[in-house]
């Protein structure tokens, strides 16, 4: 039996004393690219720090704020706001009507939170059947032959080349009653045009791919390579687009209201709000336009600056450090 004490070496550091405690500094990596992998590390680091310094806390804790008050305005709002006080017309702001009334005699800040959540509604159903739409034609588009690809493109190019506006108002004239969902759909098949084109770009980066040709030939269906390899590795691209629909749908809502092609007065919206402005210019009240108009911008704003974020990172990258 070897009863023979180890040997202990001392470590390469020739500051090194056993009888101190041990630093970092005597574990120092070494090694080839170590410099290079070093610098890496620190590019990293600054990418991320850059990123959340350049977060928008702000737009996203005051979008929080918004849809909060929003689904949950029964707990402070001060009247019925489906209520109509006749007594009470065009009443300027006090203490009873915080922001005043409106021709109709609604209290508006009651309407407004009631309005603002149907607005939401409308601008995110109508965003997400306009990316199904543009993605699942996108993706078809970007997997087909170069004939059909064209003809698709150039199908989706005719239809985009319309003024969305005209379109919207000739499938609204079609129908009897406009409701939250009917909107949403007509604005929603009417939206889809732009974010296809960027789809059909992004899959024909990645369709030759091997992973995505290995499950083609193992027998995978269109949808499932789709939805497994097409979607994930695109998402990044079309979120920008995609959010910022959002605040664009909101504001065509609003538009239709106001020209008088969207949801009718007795129904709660931002649009149906603003609709009453052109009788708040002749009689002179004005916070029946201020106190909507500016909850629609900074709604808007918010969620543009979200989706400003997604195209800085797509945009930039890790290659640009």
């Amino acid at each position: 039996m070897n009863t023979q004490s180890p040997k202990i070496h001392a470590p390469a550091n020739p500051n090194f004393n056993a009888e101190r405690p041990l630093t970092a500094e005597d574990f120092k990596i070494v090694g080839a690219n170590f410099e290079a992998q070093s610098q890496e590390q620190d590019k990293i680091q600054t990418f991320a720090k850059k990123k959340i310094k350049n977060f928008p806390y702000f737009s996203v804790f005051t979008l929080c704020a918004i849809l909060f008050a929003c689904f949950f305005s029964h707990l402070f709002v001060n009247h019925d706001p489906t209520q109509f006080y006749l007594t009470n017309l065009n009443t300027p702001p006090d203490s009873e009507f915080w922001f005043g009334t409106d021709s109709l005699g609604r209290d508006i800040f009651s309407v407004l939170w009631n309005g603002g959540r149907v607005s939401i509604f409308i601008g995110i159903l109508s965003t997400v059947i306009a990316a199904g739409i543009g993605i699942i034609y996108g993706c078809i588009s970007g997997c087909a032959s170069t004939f059909l690809d064209t003809v698709m493109m150039r199908i989706a190019e005719l239809f985009q080349s319309i003024p969305a506006l005209l379109t919207l108002l000739l499938l609204l004239s079609l129908q009897a009653k406009q409701t939250p969902v009917s909107i949403s759909v007509v604005i929603g098949i009417t939206s889809w045009f732009a974010l296809a084109r960027i789809v059909r770009a992004e899959v024909r980066q990645i369709r030759n791919s091997e992973y995505i040709l290995l499950s083609r030939h193992m027998g995978a269906s269109f949808f499932w390579v789709m939805r497994k390899h097409l979607i994930p590795n695109i998402v990044s691209a079309i979120m920008f687009i995609v959010i910022s629909s959002i605040s664009t749908n909101m504001a065509m809502e609003a538009t239709l209201s106001f020209l008088g092609l969207g949801l009718p007065p007795e129904e709660l919206s931002l649009g149906s709000m603003l609709a009453l402005s052109n009788r708040a210019l002749l009689l002179n009240t004005w916070w029946v336009i201020i106190f909507p108009g500016i909850f629609l911008l900074i709604t808007l704003f918010s969620i543009t600056q979200i989706g400003h974020i997604f195209r800085q990172e797509n945009c930039k990258g890790f290659s640009n450090l």
